[in-house]
């Protein structure tokens, strides 16, 4: 892997020579194992909830309606229960909580402290979740987990971004997105396997196993280098340089390097992160970081991957038969993630975005549809060859977000931001990310049982909305070089050049890294306004 050296062009920066080492490669490998434990934590969820044991011990409203009670509620309210909702989604109410201290960790202590962090709160949540007596322990695990979810959430993204070179950048980056999926798909196996253990037991192995991501991510954590751009914002220039030469394998960084420490000499004089996101310049990178995490969630991805085995079973699958379909959809998000590894750097990230609305649309309508004919209430027709007719259009679904909106929605945020607002714009987005995951986890079954086969009506019509926000708003960042992004994407778009050049003018600065404004700042940022 060492030998494939290649010349990364930057706009104002010159060539950056860069070649793919292995320390690059094992280093996003095992920073990318946070994807791992966050994918287990999301597909684990729906699959014990399936448990009939689980539901015994800690939700027995649920389980009366799902057994004893079958028939007495409507197809679509069986699972409608607020508890149960909580069980999935305080998780995320967690992170986003946990996410404001993790901006502050990877800014000060830098990204591996950060991620280090993060793997001690999932073992800590993985210990008291497999162990847990009644719900109320359970949930303090799942919070715990939650918080684990903020740290990693915050510092992976930002790690990968800027320790991979630009023109394998975006393949690196989806290394955490790809995780998550092959989480969700060992999580769906897991679940697959302990439900046939007997003594009811089987729930807490299934909790139990994500220790074994949460180790490997702690391991990971102690073991890779810190980023450049992280040693020399903290001070530790000579550090910064070597690991520069180290993870590029060339001595000739000096183009890289110096930028780098021009962009960390400016992010020095930014003293209120968080004020100096809000300001007009830095709108586009902020509006867009936001807009794809809402919409990321209101795919309806998260719908499908947290309850797949409980939304199978309301179908009319059996419990068996809904966990196995849960496995397939789970292996279809695995393959399509690695598509978009080999095509996010060649076809670019808004040709990715647009094709999959379209695919997304068409799948959940057709899902729809066939719900409002054969599944009523209280009874259901979804014969054998209808029901394989969901799962394929709902493996349709999974497949074009898997390469699109899965990882583009983490990728380009964490390409985008400037270094001086880096950590706080991650903050924003992982922020952003939790609060909508969190919205949808707690609604989905009270959606589902209002909604019915509407729900995926509501989810299609907002993969609409969000395919006209990527024709007319979302810029390509393919191959920009992550300092050069100002003067390369923001300041040629029809929209977004209005800020950056509005801003300029009236302060006489303007944002690109080394260039010096009307006022002799640099950035198109004044040391003086925060003061």
């Amino acid at each position: 892997m060492a030998g494939g050296g290649y010349t990364s062009t930057a706009g104002g920066g010159g060539d950056f020579e860069a070649k793919i080492t292995p320390i690059v490669v094992i280093s996003c490998i095992m920073a990318a194992t946070g994807g791992l434990m966050f994918g287990y934590d999301v597909g684990v969820s729906g699959g014990v909830t399936e448990m009939k044991p689980f539901l015994k011990k800690f939700f027995p409203v649920v389980y009366r309606r799902t057994t004893e009670e079958k028939g007495l509620d409507s197809n679509y309210c069986r699972y409608d229960n607020q508890r149960l909702q909580l069980f999935t989604s305080s998780l995320y109410l967690a992170g986003l909580t946990a996410t404001f201290f993790a901006s502050y960790t990877t800014r000060r202590l830098g990204r591996k402290a950060t991620m280090l962090v993060a793997g001690l709160f999932f073992i800590a949540g993985t210990v008291l979740g497999a162990a847990a007596q009644d719900l109320a322990m359970l949930i303090v695990g799942r919070i715990l987990l939650g918080c684990g979810v903020g740290f990693a959430n915050q510092a992976v993204p930002v790690f990968l971004s800027e320790i991979a070179p630009t023109r394998i950048r975006g393949a690196l980056n989806i290394l955490f997105q790809l995780n998550v999926t092959i989480g969700i798909l060992f999580a769906d196996l897991v679940n697959y396997g302990t439900n046939k253990i007997k003594g009811g037991w089987g729930w807490r192995v299934s909790l139990g196993l994500a220790g074994i991501p949460a180790l490997l991510l702690t391991l990971g954590a102690l073991l890779v280098v810190d980023t450049p751009n992280s040693l020399i914002e903290r001070g530790r220039i000579e550090e910064g340089k070597s690991v520069l030469k180290k993870i590029r394998g060339t001595p000739n960084i000096d183009a890289e390097f110096n930028e780098l420490c021009e962009a960390s000499r400016v992010a020095k004089e930014v003293k209120h992160p968080f004020r100096n996101l809000m300001k007009r310049r830095n709108r586009p990178q902020l509006v867009i970081s936001i807009a794809l995490q809402i919409f990321q969630q209101f795919t309806g991805i998260n719908a499908i991957m947290f309850y797949s085995p409980v939304l199978f079973n309301t179908l009319g699958f059996g419990g068996d038969a809904s966990l196995y379909s849960a496995v397939i959809t789970g292996a279809v998000n695995v393959l399509s993630t690695i598509v978009s590894i080999y095509s996010v750097d060649k076809v670019g990230r808004r040709m990715l975005l647009l094709e999959a609305g379209v695919q997304m649309f068409l799948s959940q309508v057709v899902i729809a549809v066939i719900l409002g004919i054969k599944v009523k209430d209280h009874t259901s027709d979804l014969t054998k060859g209808y029901a394989i007719l969901v799962v394929v259009m709902v493996c349709t679904f999974v497949s074009s977000f898997a390469w699109s909106w899965g990882p583009l929605g983490w990728l380009i945020p964490s390409e985008t931001f400037p270094l001086e607002t880096r950590s706080a714009g991650q903050s924003v987005t992982v922020c952003a990310n939790l609060l909508f995951t969190f919205v949808i986890a707690q609604a989905f079954l009270s959606m589902l049982c209002n909604f019915k086969y509407g729900i995926f009506l509501f989810f299609s019509g907002w993969v609409l909305i969000m395919s006209c926000f990527v024709v007319f708003f979302l810029p390509e960042t393919k191959n920009i070089p992550i300092e050069e992004m100002t003067e390369r994407v923001w300041k040629q778009h029809w929209l977004w050049k209005r800020f950056i050049d509005d801003d300029s003018d009236a302060d006489g600065k303007i944002g690109n890294a080394g260039e010096p404004g009307k006022d002799g700042h640099v950035n198109g940022f004044d040391p003086a306004s925060q003061l």
